[in-house]
């Protein structure tokens, strides 16, 4: 009978391995190689742990698998909200036939869920932590009302210890934070990023710590290579739009105002801008008064 007992509990003990080895799930495995970088990525400018990207893209799609994200590449379960002016598509959640934000690629969810943190006032709270405090973030999102689930924030942790997601925030994901122990703060504007330029960068240094390319970085901000950051510049990350959102249809000229920095402080391209008010680069300044048209 005790040979039997120690057979029984070894047996039991592989028993335990086996399963244990087995909890972690292919899909999710597949799903955080695929979306990893892209979430690394989103770290860089919006200062959101990659963790916490990945897990709750993980948890709100089930590692890309349901229909909100097959779909409509919704990967966090985004709804319309009353500032969405992009495509949508009706589901059942809390309620029934909700409406929520559709996108051409899983990446633009990405973008979008780092947005929707980022400008959110009640989220405000959580870029006072740490980017290594992955399970102060997931309590502060339940917290925030991201989601009703009451276990939301310990699933989040779960996910994270499970597949060591941390380790994308403290080893590859956070090299950059090692490096650039000051990082610029990331705003929005017409639905983009920017930061505000500090005196002694340069498109190398921004280029550097933002990951993006001295080249496009000139490109989107319209400069030429030889600009000198003076302090203050709004740098977009982004292409500019031809077009300022729909809350800023005109904008009333102001003293040290000039079409460059009125089409940087609404992001819209300055061919774009001259364009929508009937004028061409040679025309004559706007003056202190004018009206001109942002869409």
């Amino acid at each position: 009978m005790k040979s039997l007992r120690y057979i029984f509990v070894f047996c039991l003990a592989g028993m335990v391995l086996s399963l244990g080895a087995q909890r972690r799930n292919k899909a999710y495995e597949d799903y955080i190689r695929q979306y990893r970088k892209t979430a690394v990525e989103e770290m860089k400018r919006y200062h959101i742990p990659a963790s916490i990207t990945l897990a709750q893209g993980l948890l709100e799609s089930g590692a890309g698998r349901s229909e909100l994200a097959r779909k409509s590449n919704n990967h966090f379960g985004i709804k319309c909200g009353r500032s969405w002016d992009g495509r949508t598509v009706r589901a059942d959640d809390d309620a029934p036939n909700e409406c929520f934000r559709a996108y051409r690629h899983a990446k633009d969810s990405y973008r979008d869920h780092s947005k929707f943190l980022r400008t959110g006032a009640r989220y405000s709270s959580l870029f006072r932590l740490k980017i290594t405090d992955y399970k102060g973030w997931a309590r502060g999102l339940k917290k925030a009302g991201y989601a009703t689930d009451p276990r939301y924030a310990d699933r989040l942790i779960n996910i994270i210890d499970l597949y060591d997601l941390d380790r994308y925030d403290s080893k590859k994901g956070l090299k950059w934070v090692e490096e650039f122990p000051n990082p610029h703060q990331p705003y929005l504007a017409n639905d983009m990023v920017y930061v505000i330029a500090r005196r002694g960068d340069t498109f190398k240094s921004l280029s550097d710590e933002l990951g993006i390319s001295k080249k496009k970085l000139r490109t989107y901000n319209e400069l030429p290579k030889d600009y000198i950051f003076a302090g203050g510049e709004v740098v977009y990350l982004e292409k500019k739009r031809r077009r300022a959102t729909k809350e800023y249809i005109v904008y009333v000229v102001r003293q040290g105002d000039s079409m460059y920095s009125i089409s940087q402080k609404f992001g819209i391209r300055l061919k774009n801008l001259y364009k929508l008010n009937k004028m061409e680069p040679d025309s004559p300044a706007p003056k202190v008064g004018d009206i001109l048209r942002l869409r």
